[in-house]
């Protein structure tokens, strides 16, 4: 059973800063690509970033040059790091992997962005 567990997320004022992290079980961590999505209120799960296996990185525009994912294989965890956030950055964020014929998400953690 794979299992993703996100943590780090809360209540930061605009401008300031989150580390995020999962932590993966269950799968052969340093093989796999992993990503990060988020879902606002009223909206869509929308994708933020990527991580392959060699540690390529791949990010959505809207977070480009603010939001940095990385791996440490040794600890099998996934962190976003986020900085300069936004009221609109606001939502549910979930770490996601493929894997065994189908996609497997943490519980997600919220990020709350206001002043």
């Amino acid at each position: 059973q794979v299992q993703l567990v996100e943590s780090g997320g809360g209540l930061v004022q605009p401008g300031g800063s989150l580390r995020l992290s999962c932590k993966a079980t269950g799968i052969n961590f340093s093989i796999f690509s992993f990503y990060w999505h988020r879902q606002a209120p009223g909206k869509q799960r929308e994708f933020m970033a990527l991580i392959t296996s060699p540690g390529s990185t791949n990010y959505t525009d809207s977070v480009k040059g603010r939001f940095t994912i990385s791996r440490d294989n040794a600890r099998r965890t996934v962190h976003l790091q986020m900085n300069s956030l936004k009221p609109e950055d606001t939502a549910v964020y979930y770490c996601g992997v493929s894997a065994r014929g189908r996609e497997w998400w943490g519980q997600g953690t919220q990020v709350t962005v206001s002043s």
